[in-house]
């Protein structure tokens, strides 16, 4: 009998809060508690019907007139004078989000400050059908009295050596439960307080980790830490798997966007919380993240016991997460509790610009192709300078399979690709390939080797990361037409370099090269001249491509 009135009553308080939280139209006011938060409100307007005894309860209340969402609905409504400590009828209305919420007391209940939120809402007296008046909201709009005495907040610069764009990936799997749920969030509140957050310092988001990730708030929407720390404490624990590679790929795809308030130029870093293992293979993921130039850290806490290891999917699943395996950017915590003598370290690890080695630069985001001329003007001697000068370019650059890609290719009549975009992910190894090349000798067809270059090295990885560069050396005049493969090539978005040895038309070195012309055109009268003009085209390089990012 006390088994069925028990759950008699469980029936019954989700049926009361699920009506609370989706109110009906009708007149009558739907019961609710104290604690209801005017974001539970899910339509324009609602009436409700507050408990006595709220006030002897530590209501959340936030603002004056106009409240943000997450204060308590019966709180407000005291606050406002509209009810008293006995409860009462209530009539809310939902609002556009506010800056800067005031604190004020008033009918004993302390209201509190709140620089921004989302949404917000008034609330006002209940009043039947036949006795309705006029039913606008109480206006968002101050007197021009009120607002001449407010004071402009200012806004936090935050901590200017620690400029990092940062999503936190917090476990909010069954893995780690309510209770160490909870223990994260402090942690996660205690790392944001000494980053420093702030309008030009980090700037900060949240992605909830379980079955289906969730993002909480994106970097655009909090500006100060106490925001985001509040933010934080709000978060509801989800439960389910711990799908951590799925999360890990839904922040590096749609999570930093310039829409969701990234910013040009600032390093991307993602902090994953492992509590325990991940469900998923997350091995994908963390390429994604890479691909994006995102550097991943991982941090784990309470790892898997060496007689759990034959339920992880991976065992090494951290280094291939991580945006480097050079223990730089992996962290263990043995567990929730005493993690304040970890938040100094990690917070210096997330500032050290220089370590963040996944961050986009021109040195890891370019493929380049060479153009070699092969042809039997050049000579064996000459041809060995001609990749001498191409090791000298490659040598500044970060190769690797999620870095900057190298091709070659050697022309005469004929093409020969000597290696593609793809075949090495190591500079050593493109180094290496370089040196075996050998030296075809015979004429020279520079537009038909443009053509086969953009065909064979570009439109493969068309929609790839990376931009796309044509160094051309070539030491004599072309038997075929140069501008029009050169035009195709430009419009095909690869930006070309030209450059001319000894006998080389100036004017055909100047109609391949990309606008700028005076930029991107070279000329030597001799080979050994080549070792001067590699600095040039590394620098070129990457002036086209931060100029491609603004």
């Amino acid at each position: 009998m006390i088994n069925s009135i028990s759950h008699a009553l469980v029936i019954l308080g989700i049926f009361v809060r699920s009506v609370a939280l989706d109110p009906s139209t009708g007149e009558s006011p739907v019961p609710v508690t104290c604690a209801m938060r005017g974001l539970d409100l899910k339509k324009e307007s609602a009436h409700v019907l507050c408990p006595p005894g709220c006030t002897e309860q530590q209501l959340s209340v936030y603002g004056d007139k106009i409240y943000a969402a997450v204060s308590s609905v019966c709180g407000a409504a005291i606050h406002r004078g509209v009810i008293s400590k006995n409860g009462g009828k209530v009539t809310l209305r939902r609002l556009p989000g506010q800056q800067n919420y005031p604190s004020v007391f008033s009918n004993a209940v302390q209201s509190l400050t709140l620089s921004k939120w989302s949404s917000s809402f008034s609330v006002s007296k209940f009043k039947s059908r036949g006795l309705e008046v006029s039913g606008k909201p109480v206006s968002t709009q101050a007197s021009p009295a009120s607002r001449r005495q407010k004071k402009t907040p200012e806004k936090s610069t935050g901590n200017k050596d620690c400029k990092a764009d940062i999503a936190f990936i917090i476990d909010g799997s069954n893995n780690i439960g309510q209770r160490r749920f909870n223990l994260q969030k402090l942690f996660v509140t205690k790392v944001v307080q000494m980053l420093g957050i702030g309008t030009d310092g980090p700037h900060v988001g949240l992605v909830q980790a379980s079955e289906q990730p969730k993002t909480e708030f994106f970097l655009k929407d909090f500006a100060t830490s106490k925001d985001v720390s509040f933010a934080v404490k709000e978060i509801s624990f989800k439960g389910g798997n711990s799908n951590i590679g799925k999360a890990i790929k839904h922040a590096a795809q749609s999570f930093f966007t310039t829409a969701n308030g990234v910013r040009k130029g600032i390093p991307k870093v993602m902090v994953v919380f492992i509590d325990g293992w991940p469900s998923d293979n997350i091995e994908e993921a963390g390429i994604v993240a890479r691909e994006f130039g995102i550097n991943v850290f991982i941090v784990s806490v309470a790892p898997p016991a060496p007689e759990e290891l034959g339920m992880v999917q991976d065992v090494a699943f951290i280094d291939k997460a991580v945006c480097r395996n050079n223990s730089f950017f992996s962290y263990t915590m043995q567990s929730w509790f005493g993690t304040t003598k970890y938040t100094k370290p990690l917070v210096q690890k997330l500032c050290s610009h220089e370590n963040l080695l996944c961050s986009k630069t021109c040195y890891n985001s370019v493929n380049i192709a060479f153009l070699i001329d092969g042809s039997s003007s050049v000579g064996d001697l000459n041809f060995r300078i001609m990749l001498e000068f191409i090791m000298s370019i490659i040598r500044a650059f970060e190769v690797s399979d999620v870095g900057a890609k190298v091709g070659a290719l050697q022309f005469t009549y004929d093409q020969r690709i000597e290696f593609g975009l793809n075949d090495f992910a190591t500079k050593e190894e493109v180094m290496q390939a370089l040196r075996n090349i050998r030296y075809m000798s015979g004429g020279t067809a520079t537009g038909d080797a443009i053509n086969f270059a953009v065909r064979n090295f570009f439109e493969p990885i068309k929609d790839g990361h990376n931009k796309n560069f044509l160094v051309i050396i070539t030491d004599g005049q072309s038997y075929d037409d140069v501008r029009g493969p050169a035009a195709a090539a430009h419009r095909a978005g690869v930006t070309v370099f030209s450059v001319g040895v000894a006998w080389a038309p100036l004017e055909d070195i100047k109609d391949m090269a990309s606008e700028p012309k005076n930029s991107h055109t070279f000329f030597t009268r001799e080979f050994p001249g080549l070792e001067q003009i590699a600095p040039s085209i590394t620098r070129g390089i990457c002036r086209d491509y931060l100029d491609a990012q603004k």
